[in-house]
């Protein structure tokens, strides 16, 4: 809402979109240190380490995204490298240097996630985020009421709620860190951990690659400066329910499955998958779709059958994402993180082919990404299940972890 009544319009939209997912790419390497706290910081010591690769880690991943964000790098990533056209790309350039606060902030969380996760107190988790929500949302209103609109205003808008939840966190993770019982051999070592995260966050790469590959097909595509304002309206209504799909590799190691051919979490990650695939078709039906994409999102009423098939050939991507979070789950609890790295890469792989087979074949930007985010979270599933079954993969050593869950409770 605030991006978009700036003066570009949806425009402005699409760039704090492709911004941010650039930015999200740059902290991918984040993508796993839930399941990486899981395993490793289930001590006093272990935790500490934990959250001191997080920070460092953080410390790495700002500074880059800080050079990236000098005008002639900018240019080159979006200009040259993506191919956005100016109208877009200028606004993306914008929010892709003043985002680095967010960036940071996101990264400051997890310790927070991983302790009240370890505890299953997954409620007070959620609660903080749903405040980060409710609060996003409060202030959306209040930045258009007092016309602070348009992308600047939009990261504004977006990072105030992040320290909110931030600080929350802290606060409901700090009877479970001083729970925490001291490792009664050696803890492990910032490098073992690192090695252990390492894998699964160069698969995240893969995935976060992917989506600007995908952006990088659609805009080469006819009418870009419509399309991609639609595609991005539309994903932003799909890509919250395919986040929550993805946490359904924290319910594998939860509760922990007898076997890599678990049925209990699998079953569970269907059902889920369907109703989040579901959730955001309320957003098209008539009524709402007209109060949401055209009042608030300022969506061009001719483009709103556009945006419509959009999000109808959007509804497979959470479904495929919940199955392929459930075979990551198995993946991480046999300790082989080069098994999710192999099914990440397939994901890519099956991304850029995809793409350059619709690209060619003519098909419409807008169906680009929709089907290139299914099959490719498809056919990563499929490869990490293969490499399970076969069990080429020994398990990686796992230092002196344990400590009872109920403890932490």
């Amino acid at each position: 809402m605030v991006a978009s009544r700036g003066p570009g319009g949806p425009l402005n939209l699409a760039g704090l979109a492709q911004a941010i997912t650039v930015m999200f790419f740059l902290g991918m390497i984040a993508i796993s240190s839930v399941t990486t706290g899981m395993v490793y910081a289930k001590t006093r010591e272990g935790y500490q380490k934990f959250r001191k690769v997080t920070l460092l880690t953080a410390t790495g991943v700002i500074a880059i995204q800080g050079i990236l964000s000098i005008p002639v790098l900018s240019h080159l990533l979006f200009g040259r490298l993506i191919g956005l056209p100016p109208s877009i790309e200028q606004p993306a350039s914008t929010v892709f240097m003043i985002s680095i606060p967010l960036q940071f902030l996101f990264f400051m969380r997890l310790p927070y996630f991983v302790v009240m996760y370890l505890g299953k107190a997954t409620g007070k988790a959620s609660l903080a985020t749903i405040v980060r929500i409710l609060l996003t949302a409060m202030l959306s209103l209040l930045f258009c009421t007092l016309e602070m609109i348009g992308p600047i205003w939009a990261v504004v808008c977006l990072t105030i709620p992040v320290a909110m939840e931030v600080l929350i966190s802290r606060i409901f993770a700090n009877p479970f860190l001083k729970s925490l019982e001291s490792c009664p051999e050696d803890p492990p070592g910032a490098m073992e951990i690192f090695k252990f995260n390492l894998p699964l966050s160069v698969g995240g790469y893969f995935l976060s690659a992917s989506a600007v590959i995908l952006a990088a097909f659609i805009a080469r595509s006819p009418d870009p400066d419509r399309i991609l304002p639609v595609y991005y309206l539309a994903l932003g209504l799909a890509n919250p329910v395919a986040f929550a799909a993805t946490r359904i590799q924290t319910i594998v190691l939860a509760f922990p499955p007898q076997s890599v051919k678990d049925r209990r979490t699998f079953r569970f990650c269907l059902g889920a998958g369907a109703v989040l695939g579901i959730l955001p078709l309320i957003f098209i039906l008539p009524g709402l779709a007209e109060f949401y994409f055209i009042k608030l999102q300022k969506l061009g009423a001719q483009d709103l059958p556009l945006v419509r098939l959009t999000a109808i050939s959007l509804i497979c991507f959470p479904f495929s994402v919940a199955i392929r979070a459930q075979s990551e789950g198995l993946a991480a609890w046999s300790k082989k993180p080069i098994t999710v790295l192999a099914g990440h890469a397939m994901f890519m792989v099956t991304i850029i082919t995809t793409g350059f087979v619709l690209f060619f074949l003519g098909t419409p930007g807008y169906l680009i990404g929709p089907v290139g985010l299914t099959l490719g979270s498809l056919a990563s599933s499929v490869t990490m299940r293969v490499v399970l079954d076969r069990g080429e993969e020994s398990a990686l050593p796992v230092g002196q972890t344990t400590t009872s869950v109920g403890q932490i409770r």
